[in-house]
């Protein structure tokens, strides 16, 4: 219980914290807050997978995708009357509506599929790929190439996935007008529970003999394995929980945004997403959270004023993080 005391403290903080938001900010700061929160969901699974199972995903952008094209299907299709499609399939000649888009108009099978499928296809993926005892660069370097081939794939099919403008001008989501100036502050709460509750399960799993079994096999999956437990089980449900997780994101920010596309999930996003876990601290989920908030709203500031400062600028502070703080902003508090 010790051991779940401090996480759940500093959890307990950082939501009180952000609770009081929407009270502080202006309504475009919390617009960029609540996408910067919902893309920390993202970032615990991560820490989850790399940091406690030194499983380095960089294509982690193929399953916020995932989430993220799965509830802005449902979007596009609410309103519509029968037999009709989005208007991008219009444009496109497209007259029928494809069948792997219908069942997407039932609110409980895009919610359902923002977390299932991700988590699926994970899972599907890992096994495929740890079975075969790949791991370390090859497996980062294989997750990449998902990435730039799930890209490719959505910018390839105009007709089906809306190309390289992807999905946007979304109006409503069950039964919410986004048009409202109040469904902003309802989504922002939404998007904090939701981080809450991924906060939560990953430091229950982190905690249990899942835990402890999933640093073991970071640390010595050989011996793990000559010990007779399956090493490769541990690691396909860390990143299936990763993966899950990432979907929520995905879904949570289309909401936010208004817009999911080619370019959120290809290889460069996927590579930004690690770096604002290791700024913030693989190990730590706090540190994650807070990294991937203070990166992006960087971000935010320094593209506004520079627009072709900041990939130099994230590099630059990469290197400065790798060199000088291999824990990240988290090991602060330990050097202090």
């Amino acid at each position: 219980m010790r051991d779940l005391a401090r996480p759940f403290g500093m959890a307990a903080l950082l939501l009180v914290l952000a609770a009081a938001a929407p009270w502080l900010l202006s309504g475009y700061d919390l617009n960029l807050l609540a996408r910067f929160l919902a893309l920390a969901l993202l970032a615990l699974g991560l820490v989850l997978t790399w940091g406690h199972g030194g499983i380095l995903s960089l294509g982690q952008g193929v399953f916020f995708g995932l989430g993220g094209y799965a509830l802005a299907m449902h979007m596009k299709l609410a309103g519509l009357a029968p037999g009709e499609v989005p208007e991008f399939m219009m444009l496109s000649g497209v007259e029928v509506l494809p069948w792997w888009w219908s069942p997407f108009a039932h609110p409980a099978v895009a919610i359902i599929a923002i977390v299932a499928v991700p988590a699926l296809v994970a899972a599907l993926f890992a096994r495929a790929v740890f079975a075969r005892g790949v791991s370390g660069t090859y497996f980062s370097l294989i997750t990449q190439a998902l990435a730039l081939a799930f890209a490719t794939l959505l910018v390839s099919q105009q007709d089906l996935t809306g190309g390289f403008n992807g999905l946007t001008d979304f109006s409503g989501v069950m039964g919410l007008d986004l048009n409202d100036p109040g469904a902003g502050r309802w989504l922002y709460w939404l998007t904090l529970a939701c981080l809450g509750v991924g906060w939560a399960l990953v430091t229950l799993l982190l905690a249990s003999r899942f835990g402890t079994m999933l640093r073991a096999v970071r640390d010595g999956e050989n011996r793990v394995r000559y010990l007779g437990h399956d090493a490769a089980a541990y690691k396909v449900v860390a990143f299936a929980v990763a993966g899950g997780l990432a979907g929520v994101a995905g879904a949570l920010f289309t909401l936010h945004a208004g817009v999911i596309s080619p370019a959120l999930v290809g290889v460069v996003p996927s590579i930004e997403m690690v770096i604002w876990v290791a700024i913030g601290g693989r190990l730590s989920l706090a540190g994650a959270i807070l990294g991937t908030v203070a990166v992006n709203f960087a971000r935010d500031k320094v593209s506004s004023a520079f627009p072709d400062l900041w990939p130099y600028a994230l590099g630059a502070l990469f290197i400065l993080v790798v060199t000088l703080l291999p824990g990240g902003l988290a090991g602060l508090r330990k050097r202090a």
